[in-house]
């Protein structure tokens, strides 16, 4: 089984087990004067239960395999035009919010509302010129902001080419 065939699974037994969850919160308990909707309620109610016990199992095991997979793939990825290899969980966690994070860092970089001026002093005396000084070099804040800006996408690009083809590692 391929990666995406996992994560789609995961999702077909999310509904399953949503779907046997309501039935059994609908079909739990009546009244004594009505008719059970099931020949044996209670039996169908402990297969029901039972049923989405097995279905978090394997979703668990799923979700284990996918970790497992996560952490033994390195995926190399081009980034700022260097060949850059990660286990596809570090990707994971880049494209999560770590890009991102790192892009507002850089962001913070700039001139804070300064401006540049010339400054007479109060006796009006000697003018001063005033600039700002910058501890960082603005070309490579707009390069690292374009960068991290755009990682996440380059991020799903390569994951989705690669959770298609890579087989999950079970055990």
């Amino acid at each position: 089984m391929k990666i995406i065939q996992a994560m789609k699974r995961i999702k077909d037994l999310k509904a399953k087990e949503e779907d046997l969850r309501d039935k059994v919160g609908r079909f739990c308990a009546d009244l004594t004067m009505e008719t059970p909707t099931y020949p044996d309620q209670k039996q169908q109610i402990r297969e029901w239960i039972q049923a989405h016990h097995d279905i978090l199992k394997e979703i668990l095991d799923l979700r284990l395999a996918i970790q497992r997979t996560n952490l033994a793939t390195s995926v190399t990825i081009e980034l700022e035009g260097k060949a850059v290899t990660k286990n596809i969980a570090a990707w994971v966690h880049r494209r999560k919010d770590l890009a991102l994070i790192e892009m507002g860092m850089w962001q913070k970089l700039g001139d804070r509302g300064l401006r540049e001026q010339n400054v007479q002093t109060s006796q009006g005396g000697t003018i001063t010129e005033v600039r700002i000084r910058r501890y960082f070099d603005p070309a490579e804040k707009d390069r690292k902001v374009e960068l991290y800006r755009s990682e996440p996408l380059v991020i799903d690009a390569t994951l989705e080419v690669i959770n298609a083809t890579t087989d999950l590692v079970t055990e």
